[in-house]
Parts: C-alpha cells; structure tokens; sequence
C-alpha cells in the first residue's frame, strides 16, 4: 500500500483573511469577479463582431465571441464557405445579447447582408469596379449575384450593341459598376455596359478627330429602325437615314440591309460635341437621274409604278430612283378636284405622258388624262344648242344646280330654268345631288368650259294655255298653300300658283283665309311674261254686295216718280225740292256704301 505524503501547514496563513473572503497576497472576490468582467469582450446589439467557431455539427456551428457563453448558429447560414473548420474566425451579427431563454442570438447571414449592404453603398460613392455572378434570367434583363446581394443587371446595360441572346451570360463572372441604389426597397441596379462606354469614349474621340466629310469607312450594321440604320465605325456608331439608303423609295431599311452585315458607307456630316455622324449609302452609287434615257422628252408615253400616294397626288417611279408627280387635276377631265386615292393606288402600274421634264431640277411631272381626248375639243357637235341629254347633279348653290354630262362637261341650271310653274327658292326642293335630269342646252362656252342649261325647257310654256284660262275677273278654286308676311300662296289647278295679299284674304266673317284652307279666287290680275297671277277672296263678296246694291236703286227712283205725278201741280215744285234734298242724301248714302 501505497504511503501518502503529508503536506505541513502553512505556517503564515492568515485565517481572518480566508473567513472574509479573501486570501494573503490574492486579489478580493469583488476584484476577482471584476478582472473576469474585464476579460469579457464588450459587445452590443445590432453590431458586427469577430467570433471564433468552437465546434461544427451536421446542423449548427458553435461560435465563441467572448462572451459569458457561445451562440448556435444554423450551419445553412455558411453555406457559402463550405471549408468552415473548428478555429476559423468569422463575423456575425448580435441580434440579441440575452433573449427569454438567457441565450445569445448571433447571425452569420446578417453580418455578411450587412457588410455586403456597405460595400455595395461604397463602390457605388467610389465608382467602383466590382465584381459579380451572372444567376439567372428575368423580365428585361438578368440577375446578378454581387457581394451575396443580387442585383438587377437591365438588358439594355449589358453591352453597347443590342443583345438578342440573353443566355449567352448566364453562369459568368462579369464585371460591373453599380449605378443605382433603392436604400428603402434595397434594390441594386448594375451596368457592365457602363465600364465598356468608358474604354469606348477615348476611342470615340479619337476616331471623331480623324473623321473627314465624304471620306468611305467600312462598318457593321449594328441595329435597324424604322427611320434608319445604326452602323458601328470601330469603336463609334453613324447613322444612315432611311432616304440615305437607296436613291429609290425605302419603306422598310431591312430591304436593304441586314443585321450584322458588313457595308461601305461615306460620311455625310458630323458633330464632334454632340458626337453624331451621319452616314450614306446611295450618294456612292450613281444617280439615277444620269442614267435618264436622253431622248425622253416632253409628250413621250411612260410606264411606272405609284410609290407614293398624297391627297394632291401620286407620285409614279418610271425607273429605280426616277420619280414624276401625276397631279390630282391631270388624272381626270373633270373639274370636280377630288382625293388621288380615288383613282390610284400605291403598288399600281399605270401609263401616263410626259408634262414636263427638268434634268437639271431632276423633276418629272406627269398626266393621265392626257390619254384620252378633250371632250371640250368638239363640244359643238356632241352637244349642239337645243341638243337634250341625261345629266348627274354635282351640287347646289341658291341660284342653280351644276350637273356633269359626261367627265369633264359640266353645265349650270340656272334656278328659273328649272319649271314653268313651280316657285323654287333652293334647288334642293327640286332635285337632289346624285340624281339624273334630264337637259337642254341653251348656251355654250368654251372658253371657261361651261353649259348653260335648262330643264323646263323640255315642255311647252303651260302660260300660253294658262293666259285664256286665268282671265282677269274669272273665278277659280284655290289653296293656301304658304302663308307669308305680304301675303299667301295659293295653288290652282293645272300645277299652277298665285298669289293674294292680306286684304284679299279676308272672309265675308271677317277672318283671314288660314293653311291648308280652299276657297274661290278672283283673278284680279294675269302677267304672262313675269309668270305671275293675283288674286283675290273678299273681291267676289264685295263684287256681289254692289251688284245687289246697283238692283235695288232703280226702284226706289221709280215710286218716287208715280207718288210725284198724282200730287197738284201747286204741291209739286215744293215736293219736288224737298225731294230733291232726300234724293242727294239718298245718293250719298249709296256711295258710302259703294265704297
């Protein structure tokens, strides 16, 4: 068996100071418990520290910041540092010191959220290049991973030329600049567009210094619009407009060029601050107005296509490059100026004839109608005075209807020709624009190109017949058709019209004659050449008034006479003068009544 040493006692050993606490030559509890405190790394909420990993499970890594005790943190956390090994330091995030349960709550994800957040903030202050990871396609561009943040990368920032395939990037490193940044939404937009502009812009002046009018470059069609063709230079783009492309009419640039193709164009202009070069491509093939046939000349036939099409016009291509103008008033006879469109069509082959040709001016105007004869050369004989025909109306002014005979002859119904009988104050009561009449021609001028036509004049004259009928003082029924200020219309038979004033409207119960209403008229007054009959109601009352008046005052005379005779002699000459006296008054009475 084994002795056991004994330890003698120390012999100083201060007991006093043991039962109070403290030890000779050791420092108090108080001061102990404070050293410990001090050894303790300080730390607060929501900040980043340095903590070392004590141990790693499948689940969770164990992390030491000095603390009174370690954090677990969730091992998917450091999924991207997968050589994570017991020792390591990293930085986390103090989410709490202390929660309910007296843990300490830290976070790797956070602290890395956190210090990529800043770095982020500081390339973009710096105008920084960073670097980044090309994750995924999305709407209108692709996402990017940078610092753990993904960012929006638009696909108009990926490069200087347009990108047609997005897919091409996927899964590359890429360098970037940040360009914005959405603090509250935390979003980040980058360019990698941005860092090629900034290699480019020195070459751009360069070249732009070295650029002279009409000198021929080579390029690459780099993008194509509606207006025009973009063409990279090496290093700076010009543009070809749309009427720069061909000396021909254009519609569409890609008739003419294609995506990526290699041309020549020559330099037509440049702005050095603005940095826009404007580029040709037909002034380096010849015009087409110098290969013109020599002996085209003003008369000639030609044939062409409508290319164009304006209100005022068409404009006709006779050969690639060589355009004349068919204006509107040389497609028709006509003299009712009408829409181009309405007698061509883009795309249309049509013939026309030469009007005029200025090779100088390199313009070229042109003529339909030309290919058919002027009816206006043999107006007299196709139509003759007296002549009758079927004519369309055109339209109306207050004195007339204008109609066409046929395209190109017009003529004018002057309003009085349009009926014997009828009182027509608007043509529009006669006839409406597009219905046929029937003419005839009463006066031609050929120097303005005018008919003067008639309509009733394809019937006899009704007033020659009308003047034995409507006899001044014969009575006929009428009715009032239109009542007027000055009087009212009255229609008779035959188709005919009168009319009476106010005054000889009035009834034998002294109201007027009302619309609509028929009564007998007296003709008071017939005028053949002016087409005109007045007539009268209340004159064939008045007229049998007097006649009755006129029957009773002859036998009032003749009983005066016999009373006279069987009176004496002597009684006579006084009876007679006091007859005389109530005769006079008798007269007068009658007259007042005759009036």
């Amino acid at each position: 068996m084994t002795e056991s040493k004994v330890q003698s006692p120390i012999a100083d050993f201060d007991w006093d100071a043991f039962e109070n606490g403290t030890a000779a030559g050791e420092k108090s509890r108080e001061e102990l418990t404070k050293t410990y405190d001090d050894s303790l790394k300080t730390a607060k909420e929501n900040e980043i520290v340095t903590g070392t990993v004590k141990s790693i499970t499948k689940r969770e890594v164990r992390v030491d910041i000095g603390m009174k005790s370690d954090a677990i943190i969730p091992i998917s956390e450091f999924r991207y540092n997968p050589d994570l090994k017991p020792g390591d330091e990293v930085e986390v995030y103090i989410e709490t010191l202390e929660d309910k349960n007296g843990q300490l709550r830290l976070s790797h994800k956070k602290a890395c959220q956190t210090r990529s957040w800043d770095r982020v903030n500081q390339a973009l202050q710096n105008d920084e290049i960073i670097k980044g990871y090309v994750k995924s396609r999305t709407k209108g561009g692709m996402i990017v991973d940078i610092f753990g943040i993904e960012a929006f990368l638009p696909g108009s920032q990926i490069d200087v030329r347009p990108i047609r395939d997005y897919d091409v990037y996927l899964d590359k490193n890429m360098e970037f600049k940040v360009v914005k940044i959405n603090q509250e939404y935390k979003n980040v937009v980058v360019s990698h567009k941005a860092l090629i502009e900034a290699e480019l812009e020195a070459q751009k002046r360069e070249i732009i210094s070295k650029l002279e009018k009409g000198q021929v470059l080579e390029g690459k069609v780099k993008n194509i619009t509606n207006y025009g063709v973009f063409v990279d230079l090496g290093g700076v783009d010009g543009l070809v407009h749309i009427t720069d492309l061909s000396w021909g009419r254009v519609s569409d640039p890609r008739e003419v060029v294609e995506l990526d193709q290699d041309i020549k164009v020559v330099i037509l202009d440049f702005d050095n601050e603005k940095k826009r070069i404007a580029l040709g491509i037909k002034q380096l093939m010849p015009h087409p107005w110098d290969n013109l046939d020599p002996n085209l000349k003003v008369g000639d036939h030609v044939k062409g296509r409508v290319v164009v099409m304006a209100d005022y016009g068409a404009f006709v291509e006779v050969q690639p490059g060589v355009e004349g103008l068919i204006h509107v008033s040389e497609m028709s006879w006509s003299q009712h100026l009408r829409s181009a469109q309405d007698f061509l069509k883009v795309g249309e082959e049509v013939e026309a004839v030469i009007l005029t040709l200025d090779r100088d001016e390199r313009k070229m105007s042109l003529g339909l109608k030309q290919l058919k004869k002027d009816p206006w050369e043999d107006i007299e004989e196709k139509y003759a005075i007296g002549s009758r025909h079927t004519a369309k109306v055109r339209n109306f002014t207050h004195f007339g209807v204008f109609v066409e005979i046929e395209e190109g002859v017009d003529g004018l119904i002057h309003i009085s020709d349009l009926s014997w009988t009828r009182k027509i104050k608007h043509p529009s009561e006669f006839t409406q624009v597009g219905n046929e009449i029937e003419v005839q021609v009463l006066e031609i001028d050929k120097d303005n190109r005018r008919l003067s036509l008639g309509h009733k004049q394809l019937e006899e004259n009704p007033w020659e017949t009308y003047e034995g009928i409507y006899t001044v003082g014969s009575i006929h029924e009428g009715e009032v058709t239109e009542v007027l200020d000055k009087g009212a219309v009255i229609s008779l038979e035959h188709g005919i019209e009168g009319f009476a004033t106010p005054k000889h409207l009035v009834k034998e119960d002294g109201t007027q004659a009302k619309l609509g209403e028929k009564l007998p008229f007296k003709v008071i007054e017939f005028n053949k050449d002016n087409k005109r009959i007045i007539l009268s109601h209340s004159r064939i009352a008045e007229d049998a008034t007097r006649s009755e008046k006129r029957e009773k005052t002859p036998r009032r005379a003749e009983k005066h006479d016999k009373a006279a005779e069987a009176m004496p002699q002597q009684n006579l000459e006084k009876t007679t003068l006091g007859d005389l006296g109530a005769l006079q008054a008798l007269k007068e009475q009658l007259s007042k009544e005759e009036k």
